[in-house]
């Protein structure tokens, strides 16, 4: 079935054992620009795993845009050794390595002492989602910057990675140039397609002098920004079609999106509210059009989606940056007949994409040893087999569970209810979000093969622990909702969760009181707005959805908006009376009524459960608390808790 994806390829002079590639992606574990250890485990991790070609992720390559708190920094010598010692340890694998270079131009959020820094473009057209305004780059500067390209891919080559990659995608600088509404120059680099195209050329041609005919040269183009005053694809292929005859290129990679703008950046980093394999097309269009391979990303986590565009010939070679974030051992698994054993991405850009945009390292909520290779990376079997107890059979307690038994412990785990999944079952319920479940599916599947002894609808009492006599109890019931503390007559008052799992609905005119800013806001409104409710979502944040990812939340919003529902920040439920609901502006102080009001649906701060304090009492084994029955959170906190404390008992 996979046979496709396990053939090898060439790219130039480099060959590839499979067809699988780990897109370049920031992860946040270098430092002041170089490379790290932990750098290291992480893409040796992905080579282990079977990965055919990782290109890393993007490197600066000039003092305009250096920021070495957030990049690695391809613009000194410094960086060689690291990465000399990079893929020294991935090519010993089997995975050979390209290095990405990139520049921002106007497209700057970062800072190098709290002052906005300068940015810079072709010209000075300002950037819709950083709301800055260049200063266009003089004559000189412009070769500068080319000179910097092709010296940055020198010291590549220098560290003896297999290739290197242009980014002339997402609109950062070289799509800037080539792009007619934010390129306005009257120079050689500016006005007809062939000149707005010198500058990408240039950094072609420079840089194939560089690095020499033995080492892969590549590209990195989008032909669909999914913004205003995109350059056209029709333009963009016509690039492509040049670069291939121009003849110093070995390949074309495709991906979506752009950084100028909100919609733009959804894109680029896809929340599963996108569809998967959604940038295909756009590669099969490019691959009729050239003759160098072509290599397509963008939410692609499944191997059978992944086999598909191999055997229809939509592209060379598939790349998987959050699938392979989620399970390592995605090619091994697939190439062992064990794709059922895959973890797959679910696409919520928590611990990945939202990790990175905060400035802390990469990983995944559902596989805490992305990013953490070093220090959590192995499991390893335990010195003296317990049996252990786990009660609660939600992300927290289903993680500690197989963690524990795949340590060598006789593990037990009883749910009170009749499915595992916890919170999970609430949020795969909401609309688009049914891949959300497959938290629970992966982790049921390391249940089994950890062979967990699973337990459903039971409710555990003392005699029955003792039946069970555990060396260790792991409490894991989670938390409960619980409504705000305000006094409500002639209006109902509901909570979310209750909507969510169809225990109550709610009348026609509906507000939403939403204190916790999160999925369950943003997601009950577009549940009941969907079944014709008019939806009014007052959210005690800036923005509703303020505590999850940016961009899961603002494509989220944007679905609120088509739908209809009225969306109110900076709003404290203060109580409802006669068909009316009273907020306070948190800043402002004043008064916001909503009239006409059949339903009020809470979603307030949970409560972690203390239906198993009971245990306290018993005498004869230890006992340990995780994820919301400590405090509520999220999945991320509730399996990195649970994966921890499996791994020390």
């Amino acid at each position: 079935m996979f046979e496709s994806l396990l053939q090898p390829v060439e790219l130039g002079k480099t060959r590839l054992r499979n067809r699988i590639f780990n897109p370049p992606h920031g992860t946040t574990l270098g430092h002041q620009g170089m490379v790290t250890d932990d750098l290291i485990a992480y893409h040796l991790a992905r080579a282990r795993g079977g990965v055919g070609l990782i290109i890393m992720e993007s490197m600066t390559v000039h003092p305009s845009y250096g920021f070495e708190q957030a990049f690695l920094y391809a613009g000194s010598d410094r960086i060689i050794d690291g990465l000399n010692r990079l893929v020294q340890s991935c090519r010993a694998e089997g995975t050979p390595v390209f290095g990405q270079l990139f520049h921002a131009g106007r497209g700057v959020r970062l800072s190098h002492d709290g002052s906005r820094p300068l940015s810079y473009s072709a010209s000075d057209v300002p950037d819709e989602r950083y709301r800055v305004v260049p200063v266009p780059m003089p004559n000189e500067m412009v070769w500068e910057m080319i000179e910097s390209y092709a010296a940055a891919a020198g010291r590549l080559a220098d560290a003896d990675l297999d290739g290197v990659e242009i980014l002339a995608s997402m609109g950062y600088l070289i799509a800037q140039f080539l792009n007619p509404t934010s390129n306005r120059r009257e120079d050689e680099f500016g006005g007809s397609l062939d000149n707005r195209m010198r500058f990408l050329r240039e950094v072609i041609d420079r840089s194939r002098d560089r690095i020499g005919p033995d080492k892969t040269l590549g590209i990195r183009v989008t032909l669909d920004e999914k913004t205003e005053n995109a350059l056209p694809e029709g333009d963009m292929i016509a690039v492509c079609q040049a670069l291939d005859a121009d003849g110093k290129l070995d390949y074309f990679s495709v991906i979506s999106g752009s950084s100028a703008t909100p919609g733009g950046w959804i894109h680029v980093f896809p929340p599963m509210a996108v569809t998967p394999g959604f940038v295909v097309d756009d590669a099969a269009r490019l691959k009729q059009s050239v003759s160098k391979p072509v290599l397509v990303a963008g939410r692609i986590n499944q191997p059978q989606l992944a086999a598909q565009i191999i055997d229809a010939g939509s592209a060379d070679m598939v790349g998987m940056a959050r699938a392979l974030i989620a399970d390592p051992e995605f090619v091994n698994k697939v190439e062992n007949g064990r794709a059922e054993d895959i973890r797959a991405c679910v696409g919520c850009n928590q611990a990945c994409v939202g990790h990175r945009l905060a400035h802390f390292p990469v990983s995944c909520i559902q596989n805490p040893p992305s990013g953490r290779e070093r220090s959590i990376g192995s499991i390893g079997r335990a010195s003296k087999t317990q049996t252990i107890l786990v009660i609660g059979g939600g992300p927290a307690g289903m993680k500690a569970a197989a963690v524990a038994a795949e340590r060598g412990h006789r593990v037990q785990l009883h749910e009170i209810s009749g499915r595992l999944g916890g919170q999970v079952n609430l949020a795969e319920a909401l609309p688009g979000r049914a891949e959300f479940g497959g938290v629970t599916t992966n982790l049921q599947r390391e249940l089994q093969n950890a062979g967990v002894d699973i337990q459903l609808n039971s409710e555990l009492d003392a005699e029955a622990v003792r039946r069970i006599d555990p060396q260790h109890v792991i409490i894991a019931i989670g938390a409960r909702p619980r409504q705000p503390e305000v006094e409500v007559e002639g209006v109902e008052m509901v909570d979310a969760w209750a909507v969510i799992g169809g225990q109550t609905v709610p009348g026609n005119n509906v507000v939403i009181a939403d204190w916790s800013c999160d999925w369950s806001g943003l997601g009950v409104a577009e549940k009941l707005a969907r079944d014709g409710h008019h939806v009014r979502l007052l959210s005690g944040g800036s923005v509703a959805g303020e505590s999850i990812q940016a961009i899961v939340r603002d494509q989220w919003i944007g679905v609120l908006h088509g739908l209809g529902v009225e969306m109110t920040p900076f709003a404290r439920f203060y109580g409802a009376l006669d068909g009316s609901a009273y907020f306070q502006h948190m800043t402002g102080g004043e008064a916001i009524v909503c009239e006409a009001v059949d339903s009020i649906v809470t979603c307030f701060a949970p409560q972690a459960s203390r239906a198993c304090d009971w245990l306290e009492r018993l005498d004869g084994f230890a006992i340990s608390r995780i994820g919301d029955a400590v405090a509520p959170r999220t999945v991320e906190e509730a399996v990195l808790e649970g994966f921890r404390l499996g791994r020390k008992l």
